[in-house]
């Protein structure tokens, strides 16, 4: 069976996986799959769980929070800011439910620190616009 190199790479580390013979993912148009001699492409990985086989006919997991998926001759390029990679798919989807909790409650924090900017903007600027119709 014809194999190809998937390459992952995030922002600490690098790994080469030599005979993958598929790789399953998903992008905002659905999932999809890429064997060998896969044609040049490139896609943008949605938030969750990927696969790929090696010849030894074993399903490998990632969890990705989104990633750029490029092929080209043979070569499949993950590029993400991290991943987790696992051959248990009870273990790696618990891992992306954490991961997903930490992020969402990042992102709730971020959310309530721009609204809390905005509502002290709001204020400074009823207080300085409440000085200029004084000066008048």
């Amino acid at each position: 069976m014809k194999s190809f190199i998937l390459h992952l790479q995030d922002a600490t580390h690098y790994e080469r996986i030599d005979q993958v013979t598929s790789f399953v993912g998903q992008d905002d148009s659905g999932l999809f799959g890429i064997l060998a001699d896969h044609a040049r492409m490139m896609t943008v990985l949605a938030f969750g769980l990927a696969r790929y086989r090696t010849t030894d006919d074993r399903w490998h997991f990632l969890a990705v929070p989104r990633g750029l998926l490029y092929c080209i001759d043979s070569n499949l390029y993950l590029s993400a800011r991290r991943y987790i990679r696992d051959d248990k798919y009870a273990r790696i989807s618990q891992a992306l439910e954490e991961q997903l909790v930490t992020e969402e409650t990042a992102l709730r924090s971020i959310k309530d620190s721009v609204h809390r900017l905005e509502e002290e903007m709001l204020k400074r600027l009823w207080q300085m616009g409440r000085g200029e119709y004084a000066a008048l």
